[in-house]
Parts: C-alpha cells; sequence; structure tokens
C-alpha cells in the first residue's frame, strides 16, 4: 500500500497511490470491509486507528478502487501532492550511520546512533521546491531511507522493533552546511523552513519485505553522486528504533531518517553545492524516487 496525502478544497486529506492514480482514503475506507474501526481522512489518523494492522489493507483498498469510482482524485502528476505525513510530532535524524560517509567525514565510528532533529516545518512534498539557497551559499544533498512509525513506540526491543514501523519514503535531507558549521550544534543548517523534501508515498513494510537490502541512489542533475545499500548502515532501522524508544516515546506518523551514505556535495574536492535550477533524485529500491528542483532566489 502507497499512502500519500494531497490538497482538497476542503484542507489535507489522505490518498491511496494505486498505479499511478491518487484515491481518497476516507472513501476508499467506506468501500472496504476491513475498515470495522471507521474511515480516518489523514494519513496520520489512518495509522493511529489501524498502524498495527496494515497488511490487511492493501487488497481490500484495491479492490474498493476498482468498484468505487467516486473515490479517483487523479493522476499523481495532477493532484496537488504533500509530504506523506504532513503533521508529524517529531522528526528525528541520525547522523553518521553510514561507515563510507563516516569516513569521508574523518570522525571514529559511532558507538550509539548519533541523533538530531528537524521539524515539521521543514518538510515538504515531492513536487515542491527546495527552499534554502536564500540563505546559503553552502546548499548540500543527502540521499536518505525515512521511516514512518505506525504503532505507539515504549521500550521496545530490537527483535520487534520493526513491527512498529507503518512504512519507508525516500528524503532528501538537505543541510545548510555555512549555517550548520557555525556552532557546535546542527539545528541551524537543518531545520530551514521549506528545505527537506519527502516522499512521493509512504510505501508500507509489507510491500517492501526486509529493509536492511535497498539501493539507494542520489543524483543531481541526473549525474550520479551517491550510492549505497541499507545492508551498509551502522545501527540497522530495528536497532535506531529500539535505541530511539529507550528514551522517547514514538508516536504514528514520527518520521525517522536513518542517515547519508559517502558522496555529500561538502566533502568532494572541489565541493558540489546545489544552486537554483538544480534537480535532485533520490532512488530507493522498492520504495520509490523522489525529484525536486531547488527555487530560485
Amino acid at each position: 500500500m502507497k499512502l500519500v496525502s494531497y490538497i482538497h478544497t476542503s484542507g489535507t486529506r489522505g490518498g491511496v497511490l494505486i498505479g499511478s492514480t491518487v484515491h481518497d482514503l476516507e472513501r476508499l475506507l467506506a468501500s472496504s470491509d476491513a475498515a470495522d474501526r471507521g474511515a480516518p481522512s489523514s494519513v496520520k489518523e489512518f495509522l493511529l486507528v489501524y498502524g498495527d494492522r496494515l497488511s490487511e489493507f492493501g487488497d481490500a483498498l484495491v479492490s474498493a478502487s476498482a468498484n468505487e469510482l467516486s473515490t479517483r482524485v487523479g493522476l499523481i502528476s495532477e493532484v496537488g501532492l504533500l509530504g506523506p505525513v504532513t503533521d508529524p510530532a517529531k522528526v528525528l535524524c541520525v547522523g553518521l550511520n553510514y561507515k563510507d560517509h563516516v569516513a569521508e567525514t574523518g570522525r571514529a565510528l559511532p558507538k550509539f546512533p548519533d541523533i538530531f532533529t528537524k521539524f515539521a516545518s521543514t518538510l515538504i512534498g515531492a513536487f515542491d521546491e527546495i527552499r534554502g539557497a536564500e540563505i546559503s551559499d553552502n546548499l548540500d544533498f543527502e540521499g536518505e531511507v525515512a521511516v514512518v512509525i505506525g504503532r505507539k513506540a515504549s521500550m521496545v526491543s530490537e527483535d520487534d522493533a520493526l513491527d512498529y514501523v507503518a512504512g519507508l519514503a525516500p528524503l532528501n535531507d538537505v543541510t545548510a552546511r555555512d549555517l550548520q558549521y557555525r556552532g557546535t550544534q546542527w539545528t541551524a543548517g537543518k531545520a530551514v523552513d521549506g528545505s527537506t523534501p519527502w516522499g512521493p508515498a509512504l510505501v508500507t513494510l509489507d510491500e517492501i519485505g526486509d529493509p536492511q537490502t535497498l539501493e539507494l541512489v542520489t543524483r543531481v542533475n541526473d549525474v550520479e553522486m551517491q550510492r549505497s545499500n541499507t545492508s551498509h548502515q551502522i545501527f540497522p532501522i530495528a536497532t535506531i528504533i529500539s535505541y530511539l524508544s529507550s528514551f522517547l516515546t514514538l508516536e504514528p506518523g514520527d518520521v525517522i531518517a536513518t542517515g547519508t551514505p559517502q558522496g555529500i556535495g561538502a566533502k568532494r574536492t572541489p565541493p558540489v553545492w546545489i544552486t537554483p535550477g538544480d534537480t535532485v533524485e533520490i532512488e530507493i529500491e522498492r520504495v520509490g524516487t523522489l525529484r525536486n528542483r531547488v527555487a530560485s532566489v
């Protein structure tokens, strides 16, 4: 199942991407026998109600879309798409989670996940323009796998951690390096409004399989900059979730960016910064492709 959020005249609504067509989530649920707890209208509400049984809905909603034409919103290229979850309570990020990236930064391998935060105001959709060039001359790309939590998670074990995952989406952890390195904390460079695209869809884990076998590729203006596999993560997704939940309760809709591999612009000679008009593409095997243009100043 591929969950999306889109703009409607009545406000933000959840949807399901079936093929290249977006269908309204609430209408699909209302037409589905699987929705025995009501029909939420947003992705986050859907996760709050049904996050413990997402695998039951894929086939049921496809069947509902074929039987009820009123669920159709339009082609994905025609719909005003937003980030898959528009109102996450938390946006958590893991730094230095690929050995090759740690090596290019010259740091020692971390003993525990290195956690920093973004905010919902940084997140934009799959077709939105990346902001930040108006305040930074050193705007950098970071292709990442984003995890969305589907069930409330507190003190969960690594063995059980993936049971709390709703799904995955591509994310570009765009960073203003000049702002980042002004001090010892990274927040200024990581939390620029409208700088972090993700999506287009949240793909549920039952459709992906093992999240530690996914190829990740980043391209800038169609030139490959990063290529790696989640098998190379220092801290696998289950470890990250278990670690975070040991001190912080994770809620449905929370977003976790799981780190970027080697190849960022700041560590190239000379550095490669993204500038207005550039296009950045993040492709993740079995998850999807995110492609955004950098906004004009």
